[in-house]
């Protein structure tokens, strides 16, 4: 039996700390378990976000092992090593690999019930192997659900809310495909308020050139990049973007969210995992909603899931 308030993380270091953190700031779910091969780390970091309950909203934060997991209606998925500078995310696929054919059997065989959120990059790769492995134990496919290009898609509203001098909480924009190098930022799509954006700038009497769409372009898709230069990791994004997702699940939200899932078929190109606005809720992904795209994204589209049909093919999937 499963509980909506409890959440597993697999995985206490940066990324995952950080979406505790957000989840207990944000009020997702009543209990946290974080689970570790570091158990000290993990002691440490859920006591750390323990202390901070009595500022925010009522939480249990414990450290714990996969037996911990029981009754969990949500696990997340941090787990892996981290990406070096200059690293692209398919460059950590092999070595990821290997961490998730571990992880996977004990989350299902602790926590069947489970839908499973994974974070760890190259995310789409990940969460394709990850519900290849949950699968072989009777878990659906739509319990499978990855972060994808939830978090490129925050950066994309954010910067052009940032341009056109409007909250991004009222811009309709998604940045497609893969989570990484080949995202596809769909600008036929962009909304304000309804309007198309080449509307909006009319009416407001904006000037948006190419230059500052390649701006834009630049700024969400090397982000990851620039913050791992700088800092050595990115999280707080991350964590954030794991909550939302999380509390859409847990309270059944029906939220469309840029996840990544496995698709039997995207523009010819069959069984891949890679990110598209879907309906999210309480049985994880419910629906995909397709995105009337011009000719060259959908091209492009075309070329992200060819390049990550290639990555999953190396893995023998």
């Amino acid at each position: 039996m499963t509980a909506r308030g409890k959440i597993g993380i697999v995985g206490s270091g940066f990324v995952g700390s950080a979406a505790a953190y957000a989840m207990v700031m944000s009020n997702v779910g009543r209990e946290i378990v974080l689970v570790d091969l570091n158990r000290k780390r993990a002691e440490a970091e859920a006591n750390d976000i323990y202390h901070a309950v009595p500022f925010a909203n009522p939480h249990m934060i414990s450290a714990g092992d996969y037996a911990d997991l029981e009754g969990c209606h949500v696990v997340v998925v941090t787990a892996g090593v981290n990406q070096k500078p200059g690293e692209t995310r398919l460059q950590l696929l092999e070595r990821n690999a290997a961490v998730f054919r571990a992880i996977v059997p004990n989350i299902v065989k602790y926590a069947p019930g489970a839908r499973i959120v994974v974070a760890t990059n190259p995310v789409d790769i990940t969460t394709h192997l990850t519900a290849h492995l949950a699968a072989e134990h009777g878990v659906p496919v739509s319990h499978v659900l990855g972060s994808g290009t939830t978090l490129d898609t925050a950066r994309f509203r954010a910067l052009l809310g940032r341009k056109l001098g409007v909250d991004a909480h009222h811009i309709h924009a998604y940045v497609l495909g893969e989570h990484g190098d080949s995202e596809v930022l769909a600008w036929s799509q962009v909304t304000i308020g309804g309007m198309a954006l080449p509307e909006f700038c009319e009416r407001r009497k904006i000037r948006f050139t190419a230059e500052d769409r390649a701006e834009i372009d630049h700024g969400v898709r090397r982000a990851a990049y620039l913050i791992i230069e700088g800092k050595g990791a990115t999280y707080y994004g991350i964590g954030s973007a794991l909550a939302r997702i999380v509390d859409t699940v847990i309270n059944d939200e029906r939220a469309i969210l840029t996840v990544c899932s496995p698709m039997e078929e995207v523009l010819g190109v069959r069984d891949v995992t890679l990110a598209l606005p879907h309906l999210v809720g309480g049985d994880g992904v419910i629906d995909t909603l397709p995105q009337p795209l011009d000719a060259d994204e959908g091209a492009a589209l075309q070329r992200s899931a060819t390049v990550l049909r290639e990555a999953i093919t190396s893995l023998g999937l």
